[in-house]
Formats: structure tokens, sequence, C-alpha cells
């Protein structure tokens, strides 16, 4: 492991970089959320998992707030970090080569000796430090970790440490094997787990382009490339929610197998597919019915037609 920080490469384009601007927006968005959700204050005691997007926040950012307000950290020392590879094809899992993460309010350190752990037990490989540098699927998260840190610890050198890794394209064995790995990091109070994934990736650009003129599962088909204006039927978007709801009620059943089955139907993009598949394998491994719980679904825009393009975003949590 390299005494290296990674640097914040997304801060000022994809987030304010002015640390001062930047928290009154984080401010802003986790005060939008209401005080109580399912009948308990905020945050929801040993809510020590959530699911939250990681697109730019101008897009996810309010609907991530959702996420971070419930999400519990009173006597958390690490925070494992899980999100999906955008820069490289990433077979199995990888860990950071990095000895801290850069935000605009300041650096949040890796756990480097689990880290090395969780790496020697799986067989994960090192992320590759020039893709560690482009991912924003982890780093979009440490900006609402660190305020969330503020609001819990006396001061950052009572923070938790952080533990990044970088899920790839595991089946559906694959992703039980690490969920058994992480089972005993998930089942100890001293843990937080933050899944990195963004929901539908909508539009020809995502090669995701389907419709159902009911907006049914029944009805789902892809649109012909040449397609123009609006559908007859139901409006895109409604297909796009069901998708999306679909997902989203397979991951609230609790079953890891019931998720990966419902991807497997509808090829639904869902960009953390894995880092959800892996956490789920790990809940079921640590206790029967746990589940997580959806608070927010939010999207980029309402596609009406062929020509357009929407990406999804859920916020959800479990409490351990």
């Amino acid at each position: 492991m390299s005494d290296r920080t990674r640097p914040a490469s997304h801060a000022g384009s994809w987030y304010e970089d002015d640390p001062t601007v930047l928290s009154s927006e984080l401010e802003q968005n986790l005060e939008e959320v209401p005080s109580s959700i399912h009948d308990s204050s905020l945050p929801i005691p040993g809510a020590r998992v959530v699911i939250a997007p990681h697109a730019g926040y101008s897009y996810s950012g309010p609907c991530a707030a959702w996420a971070y307000k419930c999400l519990d950290l009173s006597g958390i020392k690490r925070v494992f970090v899980l999100g999906p590879s955008h820069t490289y094809y990433l077979s199995g899992c990888a860990v950071t080569t990095c000895s801290k993460y850069e935000t605009p309010f300041g650096d949040l350190v890796v756990d480097t000796e689990t880290t090395a752990a969780i790496k020697a037990a799986g067989s994960f490989r090192d992320i590759p430090l020039k893709n560690d540098i482009s991912e924003h699927s982890l780093e979009m998260h440490l900006p609402y970790l660190y305020k969330r840190m503020q609001e819990t610890f006396p001061s950052p050198s009572d923070f938790p440490t952080i533990v990044p890794l970088l899920v790839g394209d595991n089946d559906s064995a694959a992703e039980k094997a690490v969920g058994r790995l992480l089972a005993p990091h998930l089942a100890s109070a001293e843990n937080a787990f933050v899944v990195s994934s963004d929901f539908c990736h909508w539009g020809r650009r995502f090669d995701y382009a389907v419709y159902s003129p009911a907006a049914d599962l029944a009805g789902l088909r892809t649109l012909p490339r040449g397609a123009r204006g609006a559908p007859e039927g139901r409006p895109i978007h409604e297909t796009i929610k069901m998708v999306d709801q679909l997902a989203m009620d397979a991951i609230e059943t609790g079953s890891h197998d019931a998720f990966y089955g419902n991807i497997a139907k509808t090829k639904n993009t869902v960009c953390g597919r894995h880092p959800i598949g892996v956490t789920m394998a790990a809940m079921e491994e640590v206790r029967e019915g746990l589940r997580f719980r959806f608070v927010q679904y939010q999207r980029s825009g309402l596609v009406d037609e062929p020509s357009d393009s929407s990406v999804s975003y859920g916020a959800a949590y479990a409490v351990v």
C-alpha cells in the first residue's frame, strides 16, 4: 500500500470544489429530507448500510441526501464504500492502493490493514492508480460521508477510516462468495457500508431503449433503432419507472437470487448491480430477514421520445 493520496478529481466539475459552497449545498439537500422516515427520527438507529447514487450532485445530490440522512454512523470505526468500475473492465473485485482520499473538506484515511486483509482473503486485485483517480463511483460519496462524519464525531481525528472497493462483473456464485467474505465485516457494529449505484440508464447512448405500451413486464421490448416520435401507448418514462420499481422490489425482498433474477430478466442497466448483489449476499449470510428499504426515487428527466435519455437514482437503507 503506497503512502499516496487519491485526488478529488471530479471536484470542480461533477460537484463544487469550494468547501464553503459545497457545504452549503449538501446541508441544503440534507435539510430538505424529512426529519423522520418510517416512524423513526433520523439518522435511523442501526441503519449502517445504505444504497446511494453517484452522478453529479446537480442530478443525484438531492436523492443521495435521503440515504445519508438515514445513515447511522454512531460508534462506527470504518466505512466500506463499494462501487462499480466505469473506467475499465473488472472481473472480480479490486482494492485501492492509496492511503488517503482527498475531499474539498479534507482527507479521509484508508484503513490499509483491513484493505490488505480483504485483498488477501478474496484474491482481489489492485485498482490501477489511473483508474482509481478517474473513477467516480467511490469519490462521489466522500463529501457526503465527510459531512455526516462532521455531524457525528468531535473532530477529524475521530473520523472512521474508509475501505474503498470496486466490485466487478461477477456471476451469482461469485457475488455470493464475496458476500461470505464481507459478511463478518457487515455483522460488526463497528462498520458501515455505502453501496454506490445509479439505476436505469435509458437511451441509445446506454444501449438500453426498452418500452412496454402498457408499462408492464409482459409487453417489454426494445424500440427499433430508427424509431422516431413518442410511441403509441403509455409514455416511455412509465416503462423506465416500471423496470426500476421491479428492481427495487426485488432488492427489498432481501433475496440475492430475486434481485439477480430480476436483472437477468429485464436487463435493467443498474450500474451498481454487482455492489448491491454482494451486499445483499452478505446480508443473507449475517441474518435472515435483513433487507433494504427504499426511501427515495428520482430521475434526471422524464423520457418521451426515443431520442431522449435519462438516468434514475434510488436511496435505500438497511438496519443491521
